[in-house]
């Protein structure tokens, strides 16, 4: 017999109503929804075929360094050369003038010290100067040149010095001196570098004048013509009576000598000149000299 149960305890009971409630403002953001996204695998080295590529990639980043490597060296090497050229070419168009200017002024100064304790005494002959011995002074007004001239032409004893060089037998013929009563007095200096005395003596024209001093007058020559261009063997631009120079008989010449074209020594430029006034030293410089 099943028990009875009073009429209370045999209904089913009903569940409790939630009371909604709305959430605070600061609440509600934590209560948003986000999607997680998830995490990417963690993807193994690859394999062989992998490694080999690699390999292969850094093979070609060796050949690059290397090619690199070379390439700044060469640019390294250039950019020395350049500089000892430029240190080259400084030295010449500039350094050997400083150097020549001075040992000229040197020995300009020295010559004329000799003059004054010496005295007045006869003038010698070419062959009683030894080569490289300063025996006058050359002045050029127009170009506003003043050198010592010296025994002989010889590159590194006088031309090399800044010195102008007298035709004396040692490279060439012997020429007069400028005290001689007759004979071409030829000279010969650099046209560029090493204090280039006759740097611009293309420029002179006829009637300026081109003065000697030694130790007993001045000689003053006046330049009357130009050969522009000739071989350095034609010597005969240097005989008692120059070729070319529109002389015609024996007198007093003066002949200066010097390369051409300008920073080369293919061929020879001249220029002649003829003696107008000869001027004992007692009685002052020349105009020339004072104008």
């Amino acid at each position: 017999m099943t028990a009875l149960r009073p009429e209370s305890d045999a209904r089913p009971r009903e569940a409790p109503t939630p009371v909604s409630r709305p959430l605070p403002p600061e609440d509600r953001p934590t209560m948003q929804l986000r999607r997680i996204e998830p995490e990417q695998p963690v993807t193994a080295p690859g394999g062989r075929a992998e490694r080999r590529r690699a390999a292969q990639r850094a093979a070609r980043a060796r050949k690059d360094s290397w090619g690199v490597i070379a390439t700044r060296a060469v640019g390294e090497l250039f950019i020395t050369l350049g500089t000892v050229l430029l240190l080259f070419v400084a030295y010449q168009l500039w350094w050997t003038n400083v150097i020549a200017h001075r040992q000229a002024g040197g020995a300009a100064s020295d010559l004329r010290d000799s003059w004054a304790n010496a005295g007045a005494g006869h003038d010698r002959d070419a062959g009683e100067f030894s080569p490289g011995q300063g025996f006058a002074i050359l002045y050029i007004p127009a170009l506003d040149v003043k050198a010592p001239i010296a025994q002989g032409v010889g590159k590194h004893q006088v031309l090399d010095r800044g010195m102008v060089g007298h035709y004396a037998g040692d490279g060439g013929p012997a020429t007069a001196m400028p005290w001689d009563r007759q004979g071409n007095f030829a000279l010969a200096g650099h046209r560029n570098t090493h204090g280039e005395p006759f740097r611009y003596v293309n420029r002179l024209k006829p009637g300026d004048k081109i003065v000697v001093e030694t130790a007993n007058a001045f000689y003053t020559y006046e330049m009357t013509s130009r050969l522009d261009q000739t071989s350095p063997a034609n010597v005969r631009v240097i005989d008692p009576v120059p070729a070319g120079s529109g002389f015609t008989r024996p007198g007093r010449y003066i002949t200066l000598t010097t390369c051409t074209p300008e920073f080369t020594s293919t061929y020879r430029l001249i220029v002649w000149g003829k003696m107008v006034e000869e001027r004992p030293r007692s009685k002052g410089k020349p105009d020339a000299l004072v104008s």
